[in-house]
């Protein structure tokens, strides 16, 4: 397959520059969540920088030059800096995945090497980085904060996906059993994808306090399916949310009945999928999805069982996407291997 041992040796080191980029997206992912879930979203008003400086303002003088500058807004130094740690964070993942196209371009040569995946993920790097920009410059408008969480989500599950193209060759008929469940996968992830969505809609709208109770909200106000997209406009600030109380219990709650159908949907498919297929590589990339599919559920529970922890509610983010990866894997594998 390779020519030399310099040849592969640069394709190792590259296939492990990306694995490196998968787990330092997963970082930003998780930072974006905190950041988002300690409601520092606006930590910095302005984009890329802190108040009109590079950095977070930190002398007297800086402070009261931001205070002057920005007078509607409260100037807290540890939501900041954690808005601008975030921004650092998420910059650099974008010069990786900058570096990684660059390197992909210039190996394009070798058929082991895409160039088209890594193109994409520099295209959504950029658009990325806008939604970031808009996220503040728009007070953190509900559709555009859904969409940078969205984008983050779809950067990861694509390096992971670069990866797994990097690491698996396609083995011809290594599982007939699976092989006519991979259209039945997508379905699945297109399920999982519709509930991420809506997770994202939820935070967007700070409506995860609204409904309290389980497994129903313990408010009485009448579910309204109209005002659960309900699109708010026209406001000069959306942090802490501006949709009414019936709105924000709607969303949530139609999160949690989704979050049912996306519970069964999964459990039916991977369990149509392990008992048909041949492969233990297979079967293992089911068990993790049902694995991370079940810590979800507790970790969703738990959330509303403590009354909505920063730090179990972080690894409820958290858990969303690596169970994404998951059934990102196991699409991949089913596709591949057969």
């Amino acid at each position: 397959m390779y020519k030399n041992y310099k040849n592969y040796k640069n394709y190792k080191n590259y296939k492990n520059l990306v694995l490196a980029t998968s787990l330092f997206a997963l970082i930003v992912v998780a930072l974006g969540a905190y950041t988002r879930l300690s409601d520092a979203g606006l930590g910095c008003p302005d984009w890329p920088g802190c108040y009109g400086f590079l950095t977070v303002p930190k002398h007297e003088a800086e402070i009261a030059q931001a205070i002057q500058s920005y007078p509607d807004m409260i100037f807290e130094k540890a939501k900041a800096w954690k808005e601008m740690i975030h921004r650092y964070f998420a910059g650099s993942l974008g010069v990786l995945i900058l570096v990684l196209f660059i390197l992909a371009f210039l190996k394009r040569q070798y058929p082991t090497t895409p160039v088209r995946l890594p193109m994409i993920l520099l295209l959504l790097v950029i658009f990325q980085a806008a939604l970031g920009m808009w996220t503040v410059t728009m007070n953190l408008q509900p559709l555009i904060v859904m969409g940078h969480l969205l984008g983050g989500f779809s950067i990861l599950a694509l390096l992971t996906l670069l990866y797994l193209r990097l690491t698996s060759q396609p083995i011809t008929g290594g599982d007939a059993g699976a092989k006519p469940h991979f259209k039945l996968s997508l379905v699945a992830l297109t399920v999982l994808i519709l509930q991420i969505a809506l997770g994202g809609w939820l935070a967007a709208n700070y409506a995860a306090p609204h409904c309290n109770g389980l497994p129903l909200c313990s408010y009485a106000q009448p579910f309204s399916f109209s005002s659960v997209f309900q699109l708010p406009l026209e406001h000069s600030n959306y942090e802490f949310g501006v949709l009414s109380q019936q709105a924000r219990m709607s969303i949530h709650l139609l999160h949690r009945i989704w979050a049912l159908v996306t519970c069964i949907v999964l459990a039916l498919v991977m369990w149509r999928i392990y008992s048909h297929a041949y492969s233990q590589k297979i079967k293992s990339c089911t068990v993790s999805v049902l694995v991370a599919l079940f810590c979800q559920i507790a970790l969703g529970l738990a959330v509303v069982h403590f009354h909505f922890p920063l730090g179990v509610a972080l690894a409820h983010n958290l858990m969303a996407a690596i169970l994404l990866l998951t059934m990102v894997r196991l699409c991949y594998y089913l596709k591949v291997r057969i």
